[in-house]
Parts: C-alpha cells; structure tokens; sequence
C-alpha cells in the first residue's frame, strides 16, 4: 500500500512526516515483551508482577454502593461539566481535616479533575508559551513537560539523588535556565523514589518560586499514602497560596484508578484559569462518581486500611531484598520501593553476569527469573519494586515474598 498523504499532514509535536516510523522501543514496551517472551518459555511458572503501578484492590464496597445511588438520580444523568458543590465542599472538609489546610473558599478555590493526568495534560495550555521553561524533576512521571512541549514550551529537568533525600537541589538550577521559566512541578509522596518532602523543603519551594516568579505545580496523587503521621500539602506551608495549586487524586487513596476523578485547590485565580481551559476540553466527570469520591474523601478512614496493607507488605519486602542483598530501605510513603539496581548477578554454577543499567537488570530478572520491576537509569541505576502486587490475603503476600526470596537465593548480587 502507498504512503498516504495522510502521512504528511501529522503535527511536528508527534514527529510531523515521520510520526509511526520511529523503530525505538521505549521502557515499558521492552518490559512488556519481556513477559510475554518469559510467560512463554516458562508456562508451568507465574510471573511475579512488581512492576504494577495501581492498587490491586476495588473500591470499598460503601463507595461502589454511593456510586450505584448517585448513578440512580435523574439529576446526575446530564454533563456534569465544571462540577457540582458535593466534591467541592468534601474536598474542603478533606483538606482541613486530613492536610491541616484551612480556609479553601469551595467556589473559587476547588474544582475537579478527571485524574491528575488530565490536570497535568490541561494546565500547560493555562501558562506556557512558546520558549517557556517548565522545572520538573527526573525521574518522574512527564505528562506536564510532553504537553508542555507540545505548547512550544522547554523542559529543564531537576535530578531527584539519593544524596539529597531524592529531593530536586533547587540552587543548582542555572540563572538562565531560571529567567525563562515559568512553572515548577513536584511530585510528594515520589513516584518512582517514594520520597516525602518536609515542611523545611516546602518552604524552600515557596521562597524560591516568590523569587523567581515561578507557579508551583504539586502532584500529589500519593499524598494521603503516608505509613504515618497525616499527610503532608504544600498547601500548609505559609505562602503556598500565593504561588501554587495542589492535584489530588482518588486513584491510589480509594482504589478508584479507573474512576478518573480527583481535585485541583489552591490559588484561586490559577484554579479559575484551569476552569475555563477545562471547560474548553471536557464536560466533567459523571456527577455520580463525584459524588461517591466526595463520601470518600469525608471517611478517610477507608485510606487508612489501605495504607496500613501497603505498609505491611513494604516491610515484608524490604526484608526479602535485604536477605538477598538489596540495600533496600522502606520509604515514608506511597506504595513504591526504589532501590539501587545491582550491578552484576553471580550464578549457581559461578557464571557472571555484569549490568550496565538497570534496564539490563530488569531484563534479566524478568527473562531469567519471572520477576517484573520497572528500571529507572534517568539519575543513577535504580529498580523500581511496588507493593500492589496480586495477593488477596495476608498468607498470599507472605507466599508472593516466599516466592521472590525463593527464586533469587541462588544468586549473588553485586552493588
């Protein structure tokens, strides 16, 4: 078949003329064919999937049954566009009651998002300009700097070290760099790192975005994933009014990935712009699952069981790791371990087998063992491990661990 003209008129943001010729295969490709490849050469054995990056539970039952009560009211059928005052007004009581931040005027200061990704994808339009820098950190999830790009927009990318607590060294940004930038995105509790930030390095955001006339961005998908204490918002921190918004999400703390709802709070008129730019690209999530989100966020008792089960399974892995020589440590927060990848495995029969990046690592531990991690080579070589493994019972995490151990005692890591 001919090439159509219909090759020649993709934008240069997708690759112009040469969009779908690209014979690279990214990351999570290369993972996924892995497994396959694995999965067929050993079918008598499981793969053992580390890599999930969702909860592998439902939703509370109480929640599903809001939803199926919501979903029954005429009034909700309709197009739900900038949303209703349920989630508004929950999101409020959350952020007082859960964040210690007080004060949210609901009308003008929240407003819901179908998932912090469709928040990230929407608030370039809100700020960048062709030319325009946006700081974000690396590794990290990119969904703000790709749309950022696609507006003309530049990325300076922050590396996130273990030397630093996985916090971004905000002095080392260069002037130049600075004086072209307009946005700042961070992300705490840490995808991939599981790092939490401080209210000192909070503050040290505040100082530096007032100085430098950025606007704050803060991810915080994983916030109320904390092993303990409250979670921790950039919001509380004095000052973060003025510069920054704040993205909360329903996906991790209730077990509602597919849902696609969460809220945007923070600095009334960045809130307002995202409205309107919204209003411009959706209709609004489906009011019954704003509403079955808003009886989440007024129990958030439900997220406590569910980080208690994260919690208990981190511990049981960091002590599998660690017996088989992984400088693994269990973070603060989220349900992601990050630990430095090995640098070379030493076989039963004395064989040696040397990784150059964690991708090799990863590859190798899929293919030879059915072990699934994520790599990350973006600051260092590091293995990606998450606790949303499969397993429905307490017994069944145990045997997933048991397992992990079992496979691996045969090989000698080096670091």
């Amino acid at each position: 078949m001919s090439e159509s003209y219909i090759q020649q008129l993709f934008a240069d943001r997708i690759g112009g003329c040469n969009y779908g010729k690209d014979t690279a295969i990214y990351k999570f490709e290369k993972i996924k064919r892995a497994k396959r490849a694995a999965m067929a050469a050993n079918p008598s054995l499981n793969l053992i999937d580390m890599g999930v990056g969702e909860p592998d539970a439902m939703a509370p039952s109480k929640l599903i049954n809001a939803l199926y009560r919501a979903a029954k009211k005429p009034e909700n059928r309709g197009y739900a566009d900038n949303g209703d005052d349920i989630l508004k007004k929950a999101a409020v009581h959350y952020m007082e009651n859960v964040c210690n931040v007080s004060g949210i005027d609901p009308k003008t200061q929240v407003i819901h998002s179908i998932g912090s990704k469709a928040a990230l994808s929407i608030l370039p339009a809100v700020l960048i300009n062709p030319g325009d820098y946006v700081l974000m950190t690396i590794p990290g999830y990119p969904v703000f700097g790709t749309h950022a790009k696609y507006y003309g927009g530049k990325v300076y990318n922050m590396p996130l070290l273990q030397k630093n607590h996985f916090l971004p060294d905000l002095k080392a940004v260069p002037k130049d760099i600075l004086a072209a930038a307009k946005v700042m995105v961070i992300n705490y509790p840490n995808n991939p790192t599981g790092a939490n930030a401080t209210p000192e390095f909070f503050a040290e955001v505040v100082d530096f975005a007032k100085r430098n006339n950025l606007v704050v961005v803060h991810d915080a998908a994983y916030a109320a994933l904390v092993f303990q204490g409250q979670p921790l918002s950039f919001l509380a921190t004095p000052g973060a009014m003025d510069v920054g918004i704040e993205l909360h999400s329903a996906s991790k703390m209730f077990n509602m990935t597919g849902w696609r709802c969460g809220f945007v709070v923070g600095n009334p008129l960045l809130v307002k712009a995202y409205g309107d730019v919204k209003d411009n690209t959706d209709s609004g999530q489906f009011l019954a699952i704003q509403h079955a989100v808003a009886e989440g966020l007024e129990n958030p008792g439900f997220t406590k069981k569910i980080v208690s089960k994260y919690s208990r399974r981190m511990t049981g892995l960091v002590r599998t790791l660690k017996s088989l020589g992984f400088k693994a440590k269990k973070p603060k927060g989220s349900f992601f371990l990050y630990t430095a990848a090995p640098k070379a495995a030493i076989k039963a029969d004395g064989s040696r087998v040397v990784f150059n990046s964690a991708e090799e690592a990863s590859q190798w531990l899929i293919t030879e063992k059915l072990i699934s991690t994520v790599p990350w080579d973006d600051a260092g070589a590091y293995l990606r491990f998450s606790v949303t493994f499969s397993a429905p019972t307490v017994a069944d995490e145990k045997a997933v661990l048991e397992e992990i151990a079992s496979r691996l005692r045969d090989v000698k890591f080096e670091f």
